[in-house]
Parts: C-alpha cells; structure tokens; sequence
C-alpha cells in the first residue's frame, strides 16, 4: 500500500473519531468540533471522551464537548496548531479541564511504516503467536506493552512474535486490531536482554507480517520514552501525528 494511501486511511479513521473531515487536518486554521462516539472509532473508552486534539504537523484539530468551546475558542487565538502541545499551552488547557474535574493524559507520538523492510532477516530463534495462542500471557506484567491486559473483543490482540533465549522468552511484540486495519504494535523485551536490538528486530518482523496480512501497522509512545522513540524509527516506522486526550 503506498504512503498517501496509508495517510488518507489513517486521516478517515481520526475524522470519523474527532467528528471532522479528512481534510481538516491539512488546513492552516485550527478546527473546533463537538465530541462524539462514532460507532467505527477505535474503542479505547466506553464513555464519550470529553476532549481530543490531534495534529498531523500543521494545524491542531480539537474535538471537545460543546460547553467548552467559548473558552477553545479564545485559546487557540493566534496560536498555530502544533504548539498548543507545548507546556505553556497545554499548561492553560489543563487549567480549564481541571476547573471541570478533568486533567490531559500523555501525548500520544504515532509512527507509520515507511520504509520497506520486507526483507529483513534475523538469526534469532524466534516464536509466532496466533490469536489462540496469546491469552496464556494475559496478565503478565512483563509484556503489558505487547499486549493488551485481558482479550477486549473490541480491539482483540491478534498476532504477536517472540524471541527465545533457549525457552525463555527475551522480549514480545504484539499487536491488537484496533479498527479491522488498523493493527498496533506494542514490545516488551526483558531488563536482562535489553541492548541487544531485540526490540527493533521484533518490531521489524511483527511490521511485515501486518502489511503482508493486509492491515496497517501503526505504533505509539510518548514524548520522553526514547528508548521507544528508537525502535520505532530502527524498524522503518516515520513519526506520523500526535494526539492527546482528557482523562
């Protein structure tokens, strides 16, 4: 699938969830929208998230319940779209959410898969996990990024890979199906064998298997977790947006 039509895909999906266009998200101006629960979004909540920002570099979209919007309104006043995520900025819309019992949760940085990396090879003794075969992890705190904490019939985990020292596992990369093309991929490698690019092979192999499955692997971390930062950018991801959300 060629990377316009990964972006376009990517952009349909967040429109349907911040209750915009597609093409909101390349304009100059900033947009304001009343938050919904489309039935299509990526299920991450069972209530109505109160307030959503994302931007794809350029402009910020904001999906907010309506009774915030005068206040959304005066704050994006001259302020272009990426930097109402800098502290200063996100510290005054903080301060409005707290004054409602509401407070942001981290930014979200997201990767997209760019370069082709479907011949990579590995010597590693490695070990592929069908859906069936996960939920014997289901509650190990060790491959809490690679997998969900229990199976969520509504973003399942499907696929997963490991890495083997003799049968001990060094480190998982798993992925659940957040919309049935939209496949993301989490990794734990154990403190023990860390450094040894692990990560970044599990991340490469779990990617290929995605596309060559027909879905889009996508990939998230936050603003200081470098170590993420690294395999994403190791294993041919490109940053892609941001996004954040009230908790």
């Amino acid at each position: 699938m060629e990377t316009k039509k990964i972006d376009q895909i990517i952009k349909e999906q967040l429109a349907l969830e911040l209750n915009c266009s597609p093409d909101d998200f390349d304009r100059e101006e900033n947009v304001i929208t009343k938050n919904c629960m489309h039935e299509n979004r990526r299920k991450f909540s069972e209530q109505p998230i109160f307030l959503q920002m994302v931007t794809f570099g350029n402009n910020a979209v904001i999906s907010a319940d309506e009774e915030m919007h005068p206040e959304l309104n005066e704050w994006i006043k001259g302020k272009r779209g990426i930097w109402l995520f800098e502290q200063h900025n996100f510290y005054e819309l903080e301060t409005m959410l707290r004054k409602r019992g509401l407070k942001m949760a981290l930014t979200h940085h997201m990767f997209l898969p760019e370069k082709d990396t479907s011949g990579f090879k590995t010597d590693m003794k490695i070990r592929w996990l069908e859906q069936g075969d996960i939920s014997l992890f289901y509650g190990k705190e060790e491959f809490s990024n690679a997998l969900c904490d229990r199976f969520k019939p509504e973003r399942p985990d499907v696929l997963a890979v490991v890495a083997l020292d003799g049968n001990r596992i060094m480190g998982m990369a798993g992925c659940s199906a957040d919309t049935p093309i939209m496949w993301q991929i989490g990794i734990d490698v154990l403190p023990e064998y860390r450094g040894r690019g692990i990560g970044k092979t599990l991340v490469t192999l779990l990617k290929n298997e995605v596309i060559r499955r027909g879905a889009i692997p996508y990939y998230g971390t936050s603003l200081s977790n470098i170590f993420s930062w690294k395999i994403a950018l190791g294993s041919g991801f490109k940053p892609a947006w941001i996004q954040t959300e009230s908790v």
